[in-house]
């Protein structure tokens, strides 16, 4: 008998605190100073999804608010076509490579207009800067940034860090059975971090602690996908 569960999982919150660091101790310390204090003036972040790039754009967001200044996000663009810029704020713009004309033209000019605004700007892609499919002032202006390659995390960091997540849900998940995750599924962050929400869910559906068989049946009946 399966019980119904209803979706009442906590957000994951985004914070300084519970991203691990891993190789990328420069970038995390860089960003959290212009968080807090408003400098360097302009950073580009770049890695392969699940490397932290949102993770730390919503974690510095957060951050410059709790230190009293404000931030904005570049989700949609105003009806003027423009990014709000808050003064001795900070605006984070993710997945630029993915801006269309309106957002890269958005962009070029809150390049120009942070200096007087007194605007932090936090950008992030997938690619380095030269690499990136813009336009030429935009990417230029991008390389002018204080670049940071975010490196993926390797095992003993993801095991840190699918630990920490499972308590955020209070969960107490054994190394066994995060290892035996490393090993047999998929191996990007989003996929494991699924895979625990999955498994919590079934736990409770099925009123069975969430213990390595249990993750094993989910596996062997196509609940999780394993990575091919």
């Amino acid at each position: 008998m399966r019980q119904l569960t209803l979706k009442l999982r906590p957000e994951r919150t985004q914070r300084f605190d519970n991203f691990i660091v891993g190789d990328n101790r420069e970038a995390f310390d860089t960003i959290r100073l212009q968080a807090r204090f408003g400098q360097p003036a302009a950073v580009y972040l770049w890695g392969e999804a699940g490397a932290g790039r949102s993770h730390l754009l919503a974690a510095a967001a957060a951050e410059c608010r709790a230190e009293g200044r404000a931030s904005a996000t570049a989700d949609s663009l105003p009806a003027q076509g423009d990014y709000d810029l808050p003064s001795h704020g900070l605006l984070c713009v993710d997945d630029v490579d993915q801006l269309d004309e309106t957002g890269q033209a958005a962009l070029f000019r809150a390049f120009i207009r942070a200096g007087a605004a007194q605007c932090g700007l936090l950008i992030a892609g997938s690619v380095p800067p030269a690499a990136l499919s813009l336009r030429e002032d935009v990417r230029t202006r991008i390389g002018q940034c204080l670049v940071f390659e975010l490196k993926s995390l390797g095992d003993d960091h993801k095991q840190e860090m699918l630990a920490l997540y499972g308590l955020s849900r209070g969960l107490m998940l054994e190394p066994d059975l995060i290892g035996w995750l490393l090993r047999h599924g998929r191996r990007d962050l989003p996929s494991l971090l699924a895979a625990i929400d999955a498994l919590d869910d079934e736990s409770l559906a099925r009123h069975r602690p969430p213990t390595l068989p249990l993750l094993r049946e989910l596996v062997q009946g196509e609940l999780l996908a394993p990575e091919a």
